[in-house]
């Protein structure tokens, strides 16, 4: 194989493994030199802030296109409730399995921690302060933007996503007359698309500069001192994503490595940038590709990243606990429950928080008064390693969202899937598309009369 064609496969077919390398590297710089990593941190946020400007179009465009192309309205409004039925159940359990790891391994027995000697400063400080002005009410109150226009240059997802869903049931209602609108924005949405194929020429050297960043700010000592913490935590989410999702992803007819397998750019974009939002448009298109119908795909992932805190939530759980028991609190059964309850509802104001896994367990912590608020202190040095695994977890169920409301709905192409999962030769022959396409195989109809191959926009999908 010559240079030239080695050097397009590792931004083509062979990007995931190019950003593991960089990865590695980031990791490495950021060991041998931790002020030249921690320099890097701009390269990694730009990265992020690429695709992140891209997220409301992207959104935008694939609703109103997939909205245009559904039958009667009504089934809008039942693909939203299946996703947030969806979303809601899976947090839940994560919470729970984040209480029953504490209680059974608990990590924080002879911590024995003083709140009184701790003092809640700097970044912590801040985010006590960002959570004590959450409210359990918030996601329904900012859901509404100041403008149409604002809800895009915030870049709120919940405000992108109404003011989608709002102008593609207007649209819709024109009938034909807005036919030719709905062609012209199919037609941005190719050019949105385009761009994030070139933007993702860049995620190597993204993921180079956040993980050299992460490792040159906190360094190893912080680690290592909690490494027992951080371990459990990685293997708490690999056991919710493997075990749990797994049988969800067999209830679909799918086999859940193999579907790991095939997002394994995003997994590895999201284990680099710790920001699973970076690999939206991607993700969109890749599942449309996968046999999930456009209109489906179209609202359940936009809800997914408002409403799905997988990751957060088995973090919420987990952290409490460890902090109650570093500080020798003991919570009973109710009282964990109660928690639990102040969770559930807690954690849906997340969309659009930096942070938010800590935001909210801060926020938590003042309000309920259970467990002293200044043991954030004790997981802080550690938040960015838990905040990747956040965001991976988060990410595995946004995965099977739409899989699963597509299986509910009676249109999801399983024979598509597993033979696109399957790497059949068939879906082998675009092995040397563009960076961000994905392998096809031959179109298959959906029980919705939809082609199954369509993607998002109607452009080959990206990686």
């Amino acid at each position: 194989m010559s240079p030239g064609a080695i050097l397009k496969s590792a931004f083509t077919s062979k990007l995931y493994v190019t950003v593991l390398v960089a990865i590695v590297l980031g990791a490495s710089l950021g060991l041998a030199a931790p002020d030249a990593g921690a320099s890097l941190e701009p390269v990694g946020t730009g990265f992020i802030s690429l695709i992140q400007m891209l997220i409301g179009p992207v959104i935008f465009c694939t609703i109103v296109t997939g909205v245009a192309s559904a039958g009667e309205l009504t089934s809008v409004g039942r693909i939203g409730v299946k996703a947030l039925v969806y979303f809601e159940v899976l947090t839940t359990v994560a919470l729970v399995i984040g209480l029953v790891v504490m209680n059974v391994a608990d990590p924080g027995a002879g911590v024995n921690a003083d709140p009184s000697k701790i003092e809640v400063t700097g970044a912590a400080r801040e985010y006590v302060h960002q959570g004590e002005a959450q409210h359990w009410y918030d996601f329904l109150v900012q859901v509404i933007p100041d403008s149409m226009v604002g809800a895009f240059v915030e870049g709120n997802v919940l405000q992108v996503l109404l003011i989608s869903v709002l102008f593609a049931v207007a649209v819709k209602m024109l009938k034909e007359r807005g036919a030719p609108l709905v062609r012209g924005i199919e037609r941005v949405g190719e050019v949105v698309f385009g761009i994030v194929r070139l933007v993702m020429y860049l995620a190597p050297l993204g993921a180079f500069g956040a993980m050299a960043y992460t490792v040159g700010e906190f360094g190893t000592d912080t680690l290592i001192s909690l490494l027992g913490v951080v371990l459990l935590f990685l293997g708490t989410g690999l056991f919710f994503s493997v075990v749990v999702l797994g049988v969800v992803a067999r209830l679909c007819g799918i086999r859940v490595l193999r579907l790991y397998r095939h997002f394994k750019s995003e997994l590895l974009i999201t284990l680099g940038t710790a920001n699973y939002e970076a690999v939206m448009p991607q993700l969109m298109t890749k599942l449309v590709d996968l046999g999930c119908p456009k209109r489906i795909v179209g609202l359940t992932v936009p809800s997914g990243y408002a409403f799905n805190g997988d990751g957060v939530c088995l973090y919420l759980g987990f952290a409490a606990l460890y902090i109650a028991q570093a500080f020798d609190v003991h919570m009973s059964f109710w009282q964990q429950l109660g928690l639990l309850a102040v969770f559930m509802i807690t954690s849906k104001g997340s969309a659009g928080v930096a942070g938010a896994g800590f935001v909210i367990l801060a926020a938590t912590l003042s309000t309920t008064a259970a467990v002293p608020v200044a043991g954030i202190m004790l997981v802080l040095g550690i938040d960015r390693f838990m905040s990747t695994i956040r965001g991976l977890v988060s990410l595995t169920g946004q995965i099977l969202g739409s899989i699963v409301v597509s299986r509910w709905e009676g249109v999801f192409d399983r024979d598509r899937a597993r033979a696109v999962l399957a790497r059949e030769p068939e879906a082998a022959a675009g092995a040397h598309a563009e960076p961000g396409t994905e392998a096809r195989v031959p179109a298959a109809t959906s029980t919705d009369g939809t082609a199954a191959s369509e993607t998002a926009t109607g452009t080959t999908p990206a990686t």
